[in-house]
């Protein structure tokens, strides 16, 4: 496996400019995420905070106790609980098969940077991926994207859900599941590793009830052996946890909101846009509604001085609200103002790995960080990946396409100046001459119809619209018949497009790990969790 690191810019201007760490951009945040000083400073400011260790550590004990696991996860679990002990947290969907690969980049971001923080600051610090369960946008999350007659398509996992249900409470049809995964693997191609992901995946389905589950049971399948814990944040244990947190939040909720919109609008002052569109009366909790299964996003109504859903359909007070928060915390979850809020009072969090999205609404959340007496951790740019296959990689050099060039940009315009290229541009000048005395004979005709048959005229049209059709349709044919001369050519521009820069955006997005892991094995992920990367912002190529 070689590695090489490519100057990229990011998705988004806030993410390139803040990788960069300008002074414009710095003032937004509290600490540098390359600066080991900034780390120490961190590390001193968290031991003056309390932390429920013990509790969070059989709380996430328990929950990790129904899938696969190691010595290192135990050891894991016990550092946590270590006065001073420290972790590097980020999170994501529960993606079904683990959704586009930058789970699995965020993932590797984490390991990777708890054991190199580990031997920096010579204290024990913990790998924690946090699964967002509570998040109920199901069409994100249930489908992955396969290459088929050399297209990307989206293969959705064939049951509907209609209801805004959390990701943590939608069950998982195993028979359906098992099916489905089976036709997935089968366009990817029988290889020697394929027997074995089968065997892999039907046992995790088995012993899975949920969504969630069956993420979890894959992530702890691959990732085990690196010490990984996971916390579900749609589970109704970790809310008993967040009880007074959620407090704390209802009784501030005013504050809170008018702190992110002043610091939106400084950024704006700024020259950036909003990532996080937010009420002037949001209350940043959601209330689950049990009999309709829904999450309700709750603001503040002035007049009434109840907290109510948009649809009005719920109304609380308060003292409602924060009885509920005290006794029943599990019906209510947070949003993305208060989810930082909470995972930072969770847990002694080091830094926090972000993709180029999170820095920017991270941003918006200094000065209600403030509010909660604590400031934001090192915000790290989670590391940015591109696996580069050696038969892409040799039809690149053969293409004569830069590497770069490609990963930024795709294959697209070029693929269109060969084809240019190969036009017979004889045949096409001769098509373009027939058509244009087709319409001029047609303008000849159209001005004696007008003097004698004038009714006919739209016919007429019709007619001489056909015929061009049919000029067209027959310089296409012939052209596409060249075009096969040259098949193979083409199909390299697709395939570099397809793997590198499907659809115009980056391959993590699309891509899913499950189809490398078919034809490469584990050896090609491990090999990957314990290289060191360096968290320099630049992109990382891995060739294989």
């Amino acid at each position: 496996m070689e590695i090489l690191n490519l100057s990229l810019p990011a998705t988004n201007r806030f993410a390139t400019d803040y990788i960069a760490q300008t002074e414009e951009i710095m003032q937004f945040f509290h600490y540098r995420y390359n600066s080991d000083s900034d780390y120490k400073a961190r590390l001193a400011e968290l031991k003056g905070r309390s932390f429920m260790r013990n509790e969070l550590s059989e709380y996430i004990g328990e929950f990790m106790d129904q899938f696969p696991a190691s010595p290192a996860v135990h050891d894991s679990l016990n550092k946590l609980k270590q006065e001073n002990s420290a972790v590097i947290i980020g999170g994501q969907q529960a993606g079904i098969l683990t959704g586009p690969l930058y789970t699995i980049h965020k993932i590797i971001s984490i390991i990777n940077l708890a054991k190199q923080q580990e031997s920096k600051l010579g204290i024990p610090v913990v790998p924690v991926f946090w699964i967002a369960g509570e998040d109920h946008d199901y069409q994100e999350v249930n489908h992955i994207f396969i290459e088929k007659n050399n297209k990307m398509e989206k293969m959705a996992y064939p049951e509907k859900v209609l209801e805004k249900k959390m990701v943590s409470n939608i069950p998982l049809n195993r028979e359906k599941c098992r099916a489905w995964v089976e036709d997935i693997i089968e366009t990817f191609g029988e290889t020697e590793h394929t027997k074995d992901l089968l065997l892999s995946l039907e046992g995790i389905i088995m012993h899975s009830q949920t969504y969630v589950e069956f993420f979890a049971g894959i992530i702890m399948h691959l990732f085990k052996e690196t010490g990984l814990l996971l916390v579900d944040s749609g589970d109704q244990k970790l809310r008993r946890l967040e009880s007074s947190i959620f407090g704390k939040q209802i009784k501030g909720f005013e504050d809170i909101t008018k702190r992110v919109k002043s610091q939106q609008q400084n950024l704006v002052n700024a020259g950036f846009p909003n990532a996080i569109d937010l009420s002037e009366n949001a209350a940043n909790l959601f209330y689950y509604d049990e009999k309709h299964k829904e999450r309700i996003l709750l603001e503040f109504n002035k007049e009434k001085k109840v907290f109510t859903g948009r649809e009005q359909t719920h109304e609380f007070s308060m003292n409602e609200l924060l009885e509920i928060s005290e006794n029943h915390p599990e019906r209510l979850s947070n949003n993305v103002v208060t989810r930082p809020i909470t995972q930072e009072c969770l847990f002694p969090v080091l830094s926090f790995i972000a993709g180029p999205g999170e820095i920017a609404y991270w941003a918006e959340l200094k000065m209600a960080f403030e509010w909660f007496g604590m400031k934001m951790p090192p915000i790290m740019p989670r590391l940015n990946i591109t696996i580069l296959e050696r038969s892409v990689e040799s039809d690149l050099r053969e293409l004569g396409l830069d590497l770069q060039g490609v990963l930024v940009s795709g294959t697209k315009a070029e693929k269109d100046e060969y084809l240019r290229s190969i036009k017979n541009e004889s045949i096409e000048a001769q098509f373009q001459k027939t058509k244009a005395q087709v319409k001029q004979n047609y303008e000849l005709i159209e001005e004696l119809t007008m003097k004698e048959v004038h009714a006919l005229l739209p016919m007429l049209k019709k007619n001489e619209d056909l015929l061009i059709r049919q000029i067209d349709f027959m310089e296409n044919k012939i052209q596409k018949s060249i075009q096969q001369k040259h098949e193979v050519i083409i199909m390299k521009y697709e395939k570099a497009e397809n793997s590198l820069r499907p659809g115009g955006v980056p391959q993590e997005r699309v891509w899913n790990v499950l189809y490398y892991l078919n034809k490469y094995g584990m050896n090609f992920l491990e090999e990957l969790i314990e290289y060191s990367f360096h968290f320099d912002g630049t992109h990382k190529v891995i060739k294989i």
